[in-house]
This record gives structure tokens, C-alpha cells and sequence, in this order.
């Protein structure tokens, strides 16, 4: 039973949303929870779009995160469809699009990011598609279908993990694929030159095409409908889809005209916000895509963009905001299923942050281990057709001990053993 004493407000109906409303009142919580959200549909998990909704593999109702009739069991009030268009910190309330006025004790921002667009000619033609919610997978599913049946082509702008998965979505209706990357392999910002290979041979044997080394600069149409696209090489690649999946930006201006400290963009850019995942204003919380948050594992300020960090991310904000004593500081962790190939990575390891990578394994069946290191230490690790190895990966990255390279590598050595 609500009694009405205190209120906390959620904007953004995304996991981290609703697992933060579940954890409220999973920990007691009798005052009111209100969950905005700017989509019709409820809270739903985001994996599933370029992944098992995508390829047809998963029913659309499979990726919502609770049942629709919880959320009225659980007393969450639900506002489904609105728009939050402004903060009002001294008030200490929230305006929506439709005029209403909802007060708070205590705000989570999750607001999540948004898809980047592509700033060239022609984005304006029925063909192009972006990848980010439910909607996008819905229509982009069936575009997948209509070029399979067609052998139509789609074009993918970017190599990360969301082109990817999406080109083997597309390779699995029969479509035709091409990506075009700006750098020399897929995923070179993440897992660097010396994985990325890996991944293009993946592909390739799959019949995807690639076109690294060039940018995209124009989508060509005709009467609406994309016929090509154009790089910044010269070369011309015929198209009748367009994804573009260049990243994501996170939803921060709510954050910024509330005058809430945000992050710089070495770090991600995002809402600013302490281990507890408190921002510049004690009573406002922010969790999810939209966070960057200082680590005190890895002793720096981060925004993660996963399945995982939201997950975790929304329960630790609702207990934060519950006066429990928080340091979210959990291993960043993905996964990612692209054909027969799935993989799990643990950590953070950008481009320039390590020195050494180690392989366990055997790369040519796509069954191995790769660690990230310096100095020794294991700052990720990434398991590829390799299962129930995650706990331990953590584990040697959280211990931060120096660890001989041979003895890593070598798949004789249990990794349980490692770092103690």
C-alpha cells in the first residue's frame, strides 16, 4: 500500500528504469514511484533488438523487462508516451509535454543516448535506418526480410558491435551486406588491430563485404528510395538500406538545462555523477547509458553503454537513493552473438591503454581467450566460444597482480589459479 510520504521520480523507461522502480520497492520502498518514459511501449531490454528480435529468433514480447500487469501490482505509476521537457531543481518537480507537474523527493535520470546520425547528403530517404529501439527493430526486421527475399543490399556505416550484429542479422535473411569503416578493422576503438582480423574474417566468410579506410558521404536516391552510397575515396557501393551505426550519444539535455555538472567528453561525456551514482545535486541520481560515473576500481570517471551497466547500474541508484551506502564499482562486462560465434568482455581497455595482448587458445576455430595488459596487469579480457570463464576474468582484473605472460596464455594453467 502507497502512503504517499515521499516520492521518487524516474525519467527514462529503459532497463535501467525499470530495475531501478523494481528495487525500490524490492527494499521497501511505500512511497510513490512514478517511471516516465518517451516510448508507448514499456520498459524493454535493448540486446535483443540487433540480436535475437532482430534475426527472428525471439518473440517481440521477449524483450520487455517486466510483464505490462507488474508494473500496477508493484504500484509503479506509469507514464508511457510523454516527454519530459524541463527540471526544476528549487521547485523540486518535473514538467511533462501534456502540462503536467510531477513533484519528487528524490530523481533518477535515465535517460539513456541516442543514436549519432549521419551528417551527409541524402539521410533524408526512406532507406536509411538507425538502430535503438524497439520501433527501429521492428521496421528494420522487416526491411532484413524484404532485401533477403529481393537479394537486396544493405550498406552499414561503421564496424562496432552493433554493425556487426546487425550484418549477421542481415546475412541470415539472405540480404546482401557492405560495411564501411573508417579505420583499417572492425571494432579497432574497442579491441584493437590485433582482434579485429578476427572479426572481419568472420564476416568475409559469410559473404559480408567490407570497405575499411573510407568514411561515407552521400546516400543517392532516386523519387525517395536509396539506390547507392558514395565515399570519401571516390569509390560507389549500391545500396537499397542504409544503417547507419556510427554510436551513440547520451541523452543529456535535461541534465544540461537543469544545470547538472556533466561529464567532459574524454570521459564519455554524459551526466557526471560519484560512485553512488549521485550528480551535482544531492537529491538527483542518474544511472545507465546517460552516466559517467567515477570507478573506484578502476580509479577514473567512465560511461558505459551496456546491457550490464544498466542492469546493475538502476538497482544501485535506487538503493543510493535510499540512503544505503553505495560504491558501484562493477567489472564493465558486454556480450555479443554474431552467427556461431559468441563472446563475452570484461573490463576497460581502449585504444592506447594497453601494451600487451595475450591469446589463450586456439584464434583459428574462434575458441580463445584474449587478455589486455599493462605492465603485466589484466586491465580486460575477452572469451570467444570459451564459456563460464567470466568470474574468473573479473577476478584477475580486480586483483591487479602482475601476472606472467606465458603462464596466461598457456590453457593448461586454470585460470581460477592466476593472480592469488
Amino acid at each position: 500500500m502507497v502512503d504517499g510520504h515521499r516520492t521518487f521520480v524516474i525519467i527514462g523507461g529503459g532497463l535501467a528504469g525499470a530495475k531501478a522502480a523494481e528495487t525500490l520497492r524490492a527494499e521497501g520502498f511505500t512511497g510513490r514511484v512514478i517511471l516516465i518514459g518517451d516510448e508507448n511501449d514499456h520498459p524493454y531490454e535493448r540486446p535483443p533488438l540487433s540480436k535475437g528480435y532482430l534475426t527472428g529468433k525471439e518473440k517481440r514480447d521477449s524483450v520487455f523487462v517486466h510483464e505490462p500487469a507488474w508494473y500496477a501490482a508493484a504500484d509503479v505509476e506509469l507514464h508511457l508516451g510523454q516527454t519530459v521537457v524541463s527540471i526544476d531543481r528549487g521547485e523540486k518537480a518535473v514538467h511533462l509535454g501534456d502540462g503536467t507537474v510531477l513533484h519528487y523527493d528524490k530523481l533518477l535520470l535515465a535517460t539513456g543516448a541516442e543514436p549519432r546520425r549521419l551528417e551527409v547528403p541524402g539521410t533524408e530517404l526512406a532507406g536509411v535506418h538507425h538502430l535503438r529501439r524497439l520501433a527501429h527493430a521492428d521496421r528494420l526486421s522487416r526491411v532484413l526480410g524484404s532485401l533477403g527475399r529481393d537479394n537486396g543490399t544493405l550498406v552499414i556505416a561503421g564496424a562496432g558491435w552493433i554493425g556487426l550484429e546487425v550484418a549477421a542479422a542481415a546475412r541470415g535473411y539472405g540480404a546482401e551486406v557492405t560495411v564501411i569503416e573508417p579505420e583499417a578493422t572492425p571494432l579497432h576503438q574497442v579491441i584493437g588491430p590485433e582482434l579485429g582480423q578476427v572479426f572481419a574474417e568472420l564476416h568475409r566468410d559469410r559473404g559480408v563485404r567490407f570497405h575499411f579506410g573510407a568514411r561515407l558521404t552521400e546516400i543517392i536516391g532516386h523519387e525517395g528510395a536509396v539506390l547507392a552510397v558514395r565515399t570519401d575515396d571516390g569509390e560507389e557501393h549500391p545500396a537499397h538500406d542504409v544503417l547507419a551505426a556510427i554510436g551513440a550519444a547520451p541523452r543529456t539535455a535535461l541534465a544540461e538545462s537543469a544545470d547538472l555538472e556533466l561529464a567532459e567528453r574524454a570521459h564519455g561525456g554524459g551526466i557526471s555523477v560519484d560512485a553512488a551514482l549521485r550528480t551535482s545535486d544531492p537529491d538527483i541520481y542518474a544511472a545507465g547509458d546517460v552516466a559517467a560515473a567515477f570507478h573506484p576500481l578502476l580509479g577514473i570517471r567512465l560511461r558505459v553503454e551496456h546491457w550490464a551497466n544498466a542492469l546493475n547500474g538502476g538497482p544501485a541508484a535506487a538503493r543510493s537513493m535510499l540512503g544505503q551506502e553505495i560504491a558501484y564499482d562493477r567489472v564493465p562486462y558486454f556480450f555479443s552473438d554474431q552467427y556461431d560465434l559468441g563472446l563475452e568482455y570484461s573490463g576497460w581497455a581502449p585504444a592506447g591503454s594497453y601494451d600487451q595482448v595475450v591469446l589463450r587458445g586456439d584464434v583459428g576455430k574462434r575458441e580463445f581467450i584474449a587478455f589486455w595488459l599493462k605492465e603485466g596487469r589484466v586491465l580486460a579480457g575477452m572469451n570467444v566460444n570459451v564459456w563460464d570463464v567470466t568470474a574468473p576474468i573479473q577476478d584477475l582484473i580486480r586483483s591487479g597482480a602482475r601476472i606472467d605472460s606465458e603462464t596466461l596464455g598457456d590453457p593448461s594453467v586454470p585460470l581460477a589459479s592466476l593472480g592469488k
